[in-house]
């Protein structure tokens, strides 16, 4: 069993542009620090995943949850389901298939670099950020 610590971790490529926003988004409306947050591109996310048995890692964000892993639509509803407040309203989206929910995140996901563009290296967390990563 894996402790809070090891819980609730939102893995992001670090150098996406919207990925980026996404930390960013989280850092203001995750008031009760719920999430913890490492880039895909570090030897956190590499161990975190083998632990979880996820070997062949998709192009999404990633949440570990304990012994899981969710991925693509299921991670981006876990998230908002979290997060509660008025961003429950994107729980309808459930009302979807999950290929057709992950068809549209592939979609995204797919030209992510080419709409928000890409940096050189991961993000580096501010002062205050860094004690949410790993």
């Amino acid at each position: 069993m894996k402790t809070d610590q090891q819980t609730n971790i939102i893995l992001f490529d670090g150098v996406c542009n919207l990925c980026n926003g996404l930390v960013k988004f989280m850092f203001k409306y995750d008031k009760k620090a719920i999430f913890s947050f490492a880039s895909l591109q570090s030897e956190v996310a590499s161990k975190l995943l083998s632990e979880v048995g996820m070997v062949d890692v998709p192009d999404s964000v990633i949440v570990i949850q304990g012994d899981n892993a969710l991925a693509k639509s299921d991670a981006a509803l876990y998230i908002v389901k979290q997060l509660g407040g008025i961003f429950k309203l994107f729980l309808l989206f459930r009302i979807f298939p999950r290929k057709v929910r992950d068809n549209l995140y592939d979609a995204i996901a797919k030209r992510r670099y080419s709409w928000f563009g890409k940096q050189e290296a991961c993000m580096i967390p501010t002062r205050e950020q860094r004690s949410r990563f790993l």
